[in-house]
């Protein structure tokens, strides 16, 4: 059985396909506890590769350039600015060096979030997983959906890189792109881009290719690519995808959200499997498919894991049942404690 599986909800009422509109408040306690908030705040979001920026941030740039902060000397050469030697060196080793420096830039951050039909799909209830106590969305639904907890981790990550000055864009697509913001660290922006996330999963596919290749013609510096995504999609698409985020120069992030039951498959009584994206429904018994959908699931996980990793970029596969403070503090640690092993390499 295919990844698709994954994608399909029984007649018990935990996915609904097919609804779309604005939730009627912006609310951020709905998608992000502030326990999260709290937690996640003393972290930083470094780029692996050090992005060229106009702001002054935290993240150094491997470009030398003549200004900011004194990284080191080298040997004068013909034709070097002399403004730049260093005459005490000179006058201690009687040979003339340049002092070379640091430039300190900003990590701009463009997050794509996955609004296609598979996301709609939850079987955690709304009151457990919001942890505000409120028994139902907005709209009315009683699951926490994928699409909710990927808006509380594009929300988390977005809170990050605000705190440390950086800017942050925002892309929601399904087939195509359904909300844009463009780049910023203006006072407000994380209300906005909160406000951009009160949406709702539309019963279309996904077209990862066409979110990246929309997101990429508008940037012109070195940026982090944040997708939060099921990933259902074809592991072919997907290597061609982040090769070609590759060869722009960008570093990426993928937050892979699944919910429990698409993890373990622990149905028992056979019933009606409904297509979220259009695909109709089939009537099955998942007991008798759970060891081949469990094999294919795994499988697709791998090939996920392994193309990522291929890049050199960063995966996290993420689990709905699991709240998100930990489990997102502990991976941002991780990735900075490698990008410093990476350093000093």
């Amino acid at each position: 059985m295919s990844t698709e599986a994954g994608e399909r909800g029984s007649d018990a009422g935990v996915a609904t396909g097919g609804r779309r509109g604005v939730l009627p408040e912006g609310d951020a306690s709905l998608y992000l506890h502030p326990q999260t908030l709290a937690r996640l705040g003393s972290f930083e979001l470094r780029a692996k590769m050090i992005v060229e920026g106009v702001m002054s941030g935290t993240h150094r740039s491997p470009y030398n350039g003549f200004s900011v902060e004194f990284a080191q000397h080298r040997p004068y050469v013909a034709g070097d600015d002399i403004r730049h030697l260093d005459w005490k060196v000179y006058g201690r080793t009687d040979k003339l060096h340049l002092k070379q420096y640091q430039q300190e830039t900003n990590l701009d951050l463009m997050v794509l979030v996955d609004s296609s039909g598979s996301m709609d799909f939850g079987s955690r209830s709304f009151e457990e997983a919001s942890g505000v106590g409120r028994k139902a969305s907005p709209d009315g639904r009683p699951y926490w959906s994928k699409f909710d907890h990927a808006t509380a981790i594009a929300a988390a990550i977005a809170y990050i890189t605000l705190q440390q000055g950086d800017r942050v864009g925002l892309l929601v697509y399904a087939d195509e792109v359904r909300a844009q913001l463009k780049r910023s660290s203006a006072q407000g922006v994380w209300r906005q881009i909160v406000g951009a996330l009160s949406t709702h999963p539309v019963d279309r596919p996904t077209n990862l290719p066409r979110a990246v290749e929309q997101a990429m013609s508008k940037l012109t510096n070195r940026c982090l690519l944040a997708i939060v995504s099921d990933l259902f999609v074809d592991l072919e698409q997907l290597r061609t995808t982040l090769a070609r985020v590759r060869h722009r120069g960008h570093d990426v992030i993928l937050f892979q959200v699944l919910d429990r039951a698409e993890l373990v498959f622990d149905l028992h009584d056979e019933a009606p499997f409904i297509g979220l994206e259009g695909e109709g429904q089939v009537k099955i018994d998942p007991r008798a498919i759970r060891p081949a959908y469990l094999e294919a699931l795994q499988k697709h996980l791998d090939g996920v894991e392994r193309l990522t990793r291929a890049f050199g970029f960063d995966h996290q596969l993420v689990s709905t049942h699991e709240w998100l403070g930990p489990t997102l503090a502990e991976f941002v640690a991780r990735r900075n404690a490698q990008i410093k092993r990476s350093k000093h390499a």
